[in-house]
């Protein structure tokens, strides 16, 4: 599913009115229409029962508004009606809505001073429902006067908000809210979800999102060029790796896990244990020689290889002919959970990457050893997935994690081009950048996977995926999203605070069910 700023959307209505003659005037009755018949499906019962106050402003979102009030009365609904700008400032196709309401008899209430809202505060008191169409897509900056005075006494009400298109105060395109903004029950979005959705705290005033389609032909992001989407399970069914009966263990790809250190074997483990999980052939986990016993103790279906060590029982430069072998008859290598920041396999990192000859995802002190030789990425020749959270990115960009969250999607986006590598920026809504400039949107997951481990599955997953033969940015999207729905079946059963790294490979079966793959 195509997402879109703001700007987008207004490009693509634009299209859709001037190159496929769409008039906009159907555009907003199909979408007032929409939003009446989301109500109803939700509320069928008691809809008639109910009063519902529509509060609308002047532009293209108030007239969607207006016509949601229109088809609201004409299924016999106590409708009201309140106007958030004068008369001669509302134009074009809600103008045309404004006149039909009024031909009808419909009394509509106009709130241009602060006195006129106590005709709100009295609407509101028997109000079940309230519409919001006050601001939409195109809105940006803060509300003000009577206006954000309206918004704060909406929020302050009792009845259910249901938001048009986007709820008035949030930024479509940056998620960013300066000010008063209403906070929605129900957002009823037109045509694609927009990003603004998923970024800052823009979460917090959306309530249930449901994206409807209102006659926009559906490939017009792709005519124009947009390259952004939101991961869905819809989305990921496609790209999951075809299994022939006659298949064996080769046939699904050997994943090589480089990593661990004194203390954090079990990283180096977790992402074994996850590339077994997801379908992978053979995996062989390479640690310290040290703590190599751990490994076997640990896992029985994975393979294991002690690796020379330094004396701290990290990796040491002598583990690069080990590790070049190992790499050697694998399909994809996983390198840096529990690695440590040992100065010595910091070294070995950096001169092992430009040497190697297979598909990479690299992970933790992977992408930290970058961190003082970034140019290294240029050396690399194979695909190259990277897996940061925002730190480490902060690390590899030289700036700070404050900078990374203000624009996940643009910093990763940037990063993938210029490197030529794919990018996993972890977080809260996940981002998947390729370097072609596609970027992938992934909205499974949960608090509850913030915690130590969660990251190392996750590499173990994409590593699985490319060894079944996927390429990297599909393997990325596919085990992000494929690790944040584990997460949500296992919170369903254990709740936040108790999930564990390891309940997301627990939980990955059920997921695979569900999807019927």
């Amino acid at each position: 599913m195509y997402l879109v700023t703001g700007e987008e959307m207004h490009r693509i209505d634009q299209e859709a009115i001037n190159r496929y003659q769409i008039p906009g005037q159907v555009l907003m009755e199909n979408a007032g229409a929409k939003v009446v018949q989301t109500l109803i499906h939700n509320f069928e019962e008691s809809m008639t029962q109910k009063t519902v106050i529509v509060v609308v402003g002047k532009g293209n979102n108030g007239g969607d508004g207006l016509v949601v009030a229109r088809h609201l009365i004409n299924k016999g609904v106590d409708t009201k009606v309140f106007i958030l700008s004068k008369l001669k400032d509302i134009r074009g196709d809600s103008a045309n809505n404004l006149k039909i309401l009024k031909n009808m008899g419909i009394p509509l209430y106009y709130l241009t001073e602060e006195k006129d809202l106590n005709k709100l505060k009295i609407g509101l008191v028997k109000a079940h429902f309230v519409v919001d169409a006050i601001f939409g897509t195109g809105f940006k900056g803060a509300s003000m006067g009577v206006t954000e005075q309206a918004i704060d006494i909406i929020n302050r009400s009792e009845a259910k908000v249901i938001a048009v298109d986007v709820p008035s105060g949030v930024e479509s395109s940056t998620g960013k809210v300066h000010g008063s903004c209403i906070k929605a029950d129900y957002t009823i979005t037109f045509g694609f979800p927009k990003l603004g959705f998923f970024m800052h705290n823009a979460a917090d005033f959306l309530g249930q999102l449901t994206v409807v389609d209102i006659s926009i032909p559906y490939w017009l992001p792709e005519q124009l060029g947009i390259k952004r989407k939101l991961v869905t399970a819809d989305e990921v069914i496609s790209m999951f790796p075809k299994r022939n009966e006659r298949s064996h263990k080769g046939t699904f790809g050997h994943v090589a896990v480089v990593g661990g250190s004194e203390g954090m074997t079990g990283a180096a483990c977790l992402t074994g244990q996850a590339a077994l999980s997801i379908g992978a052939g053979i995996v062989n986990v390479g640690v310290p020689a040290s703590l190599n016993p751990i490994v076997e103790q640990k896992l029985t279906e994975v393979m294991s290889k002690p690796l020379p060590e330094t004396q701290s029982k990290s990796l040491s430069r002598e583990a690069l002919e080990p590790i070049n072998s190992m790499v050697e008859s694998s399909s994809v290598l996983a390198l840096g959970p529990g690695l440590s920041s040992h100065s010595e396999t910091m070294s070995l990192v950096r001169t092992l990457l430009p040497q190697l000859k297979k598909p990479i995802v690299l992970d933790a002190d992977g992408i930290n050893a970058l961190a003082e030789n970034i140019d290294i990425l240029g050396l690399i020749n194979e695909p190259v997935v990277i897996t940061p959270h925002p730190g480490e990115m902060a690390r590899l960009l030289k700036t700070t994690v404050a900078k990374v969250e203000e624009d996940r999607v643009g910093v990763a986006s940037k990063f993938a081009a210029k490197w030529g590598v794919t990018v996993v920026l972890k977080g809260n809504h996940s981002i998947v950048a390729a370097a072609d400039g596609r970027v992938y949107l992934n909205i499974s997951g949960n608090n509850g996977m913030a915690t130590a481990g969660s990251g190392d599955v996750l590499t173990g997953f994409i590593a699985g995926l490319i060894a079944q033969g996927l390429d990297s940015v599909e393997a990325s999207v596919l085990g992000t999203y494929l690790h944040g729905a584990a997460g949500d079946m296992g919170v369903k059963e254990k709740r936040v605070m108790a999930l564990l790294a390891g309940d997301i490979i627990s939980y990955l079966p059920k997921v695979l069910q569900e999807l019927e793959v």
